[in-house]
């Protein structure tokens, strides 16, 4: 139950995110013109009166800006749904809300078996809550990361399902705008959905019912990730289909590759070498592969595959898509999923990652912390109770708590010695404590020593997977696959500035 302010803050952010019917009694199945003559938006996804005690929350799926997506099954059906989780101060802090509305309007409306499903809504005073369609099959990247690299085969159904997906969102008149490895999500049964629509994009002729005045607003905006960034972008260009197949290109590439065409160390050099176009092709890619690719990462947007006078036509002729039966695709068979086998071994399998509602910087900004517009020691720590009263992060990790302890952010690194990379499972607890635990052997291996003075332990970030955390005695380099090194930062830092207040 919400107390003193948090009422306050809950009929504010309810205001500012009204997204119902203006009339009540509208039915849930009112037409799109209906809602438009009423004043709002008749949902077919429900805005129910649910609980989060009312889920089983499992394991973590995956972390974004604002929101974490865990496993949840119902408890009176056992229906499962992929459960969003989005912290309302922060979005509200970070001006988020106009991004939460339109993920939320497009998804409803959006029928499609490459697009992930919104089954249901609810809030209650600290977070929003979206039931979606729960693919047990994980992201697409961690194929990429177990496989090294997928064959070419592998990458041309991959690739086919995706074009198919672009092809019908762009003919409903939306740009996804963040096309990569980790929003694009497997079935159970291996076929490829696209997730997160936090930054979609309406074009003017949308048949979609947005928000009044969204084909105008952010439409030269950088967002995305820096590595899918197309030129244009870079250069304040208005949005166009064409930044999706840049990304397709890109994600094409690392399919076949096992890194993006543009990697580099530091989010700087990456946006250099998108401008000047440095793009280099393994001697493993086919011909077809390689002519693919480079026609969909030309620097022209107009002259990418797909975004030319006949459409989508030109993409699915070219002949790396020989023998693709488009009007089946989601007929044919999946390829065959790299599962792992020990747990031990890889975090992904457990899905142990957790991030708290503390306010965390998305994967690829640095957004900072201080008294200007930080969250207060109150907040941090009314946050970190949170996260401690949904206990659904792997129970291994527990024996190297201490009673009453609780985990902030936890994932399995790669730290870079000069002589070997090891994977150590690093715990941030709100103790606060930097525990690192050897997953193998499940022992510690020598923790890393706490100070709340950034002058003595500090956090450096060289790109969104890149970061060291040094102290007076020694320097820690790791590497996180999941390219969370600037909410590993921010997590930090947050807890210092809570322990100082």
């Amino acid at each position: 139950m919400a107390v003193g302010g948090d009422d306050d803050m809950e009929r504010d952010f309810a205001a500012r995110l009204r997204l119902a019917p203006s009339h009540p009694s509208a039915p849930a199945s009112a037409s799109p013109a209906a809602a438009a003559a009423a004043g709002g938006i008749a949902f077919r996804a429900p805005q129910e009166q649910f609980t989060a005690a009312d889920f089983e929350l499992g394991k973590i799926y995956g972390v974004g800006s604002y929101s974490k997506v865990v496993r949840a099954r119902k408890k009176d059906t056992g229906n499962v749904y992929a459960l969003k989780i989005m912290d309302k101060k922060f979005i509200t802090k970070e001006n988020k809300i106009s991004y939460v509305k339109m993920e939320r309007i497009v998804l409803d409306q959006l029928d499609h078996p490459g697009v992930i499903r919104l089954f249901f809504t609810f809030q209650d005073s600290y977070s929003l809550y979206m039931a979606l369609e729960s693919c047990e099959g994980g992201e697409l990247f961690d194929q990429i990361v177990r496989k090294g690299r997928l064959s070419e085969d592998e990458a041309r159904f991959y690739a086919a399902e995706i074009v198919d997906i672009l092809e019908y969102l762009h003919s409903v008149g939306l740009i996804h705008r963040d096309v990569k490895p980790e929003n694009l999500l497997l079935t159970s049964d291996g076929h490829i959905k696209i997730a997160d629509f936090g930054s979609v994009k309406p074009t003017v002729d949308t048949p979609i019912k947005v928000l009044p005045n969204s084909t105008n607003e952010r439409a030269c905006t950088f967002v995305g990730t820096a590595a899918y960034v197309p030129p244009e972008v870079l250069n304040s260009a208005p949005a166009t289909f064409g930044n999706d197949l840049w990304a397709l290109g890109c994600t094409l590439f690392q399919m076949l590759s096992g890194s993006s065409p543009f990697k580099d160390a530091s989010e700087w050099l990456i946006f250099q070498r998108i401008i000047a176009r440095d793009l280099r092709f393994p001697e493993f890619f086919s011909d077809e592969a390689r002519d693919l690719i480079d026609k969909l990462l030309d620097v022209d947007p107009t002259k990418r595959p797909g975004a030319g006078p006949d459409g989508y036509a030109s993409l699915k002729k070219h002949p790396f898509f020989r023998g693709i039966d488009w009007k089946n695709i989601r007929k044919m068979r999946a390829p065959k999923p790299a599962v792992e086998t020990n747990a031990n071994e890889d975090e992904d399998n457990q899905d142990s990652d957790w991030l708290s509602h503390m306010g965390s910087a998305h994967a690829n900004q640095n957004v900072p912390v201080g008294n200007n517009g930080a969250a207060s020691s109150s907040e941090v720590r009314s946050h970190v109770s949170k996260l401690a009263s949904i206990d659904s992060f792997d129970s291994r990790w527990q024996d190297f708590l201490e009673p009453g302890e609780s985990v902030v952010l936890i994932s399995k690194l790669k730290k870079i010695n000069k002589l070997s990379n090891k994977k150590v499972q690093v715990i941030l607890t709100n103790k606060p404590q930097l525990i690192c635990v050897d997953p193998a052997k499940m022992v510690t291996k020598g923790n890393i020593s706490w100070s709340d003075d950034p002058s003595e332990l500090n956090v450096q970030v060289a790109d969104s997977s890149h970061f060291r955390i040094s102290t007076p005695k020694k320097v820690f380099i790791f590497e996180d696959a999941k390219q969370r090194a600037w909410q590993w930062k921010n997590a930090i830092e947050d807890l210092q500035h809570c322990q100082k207040s």
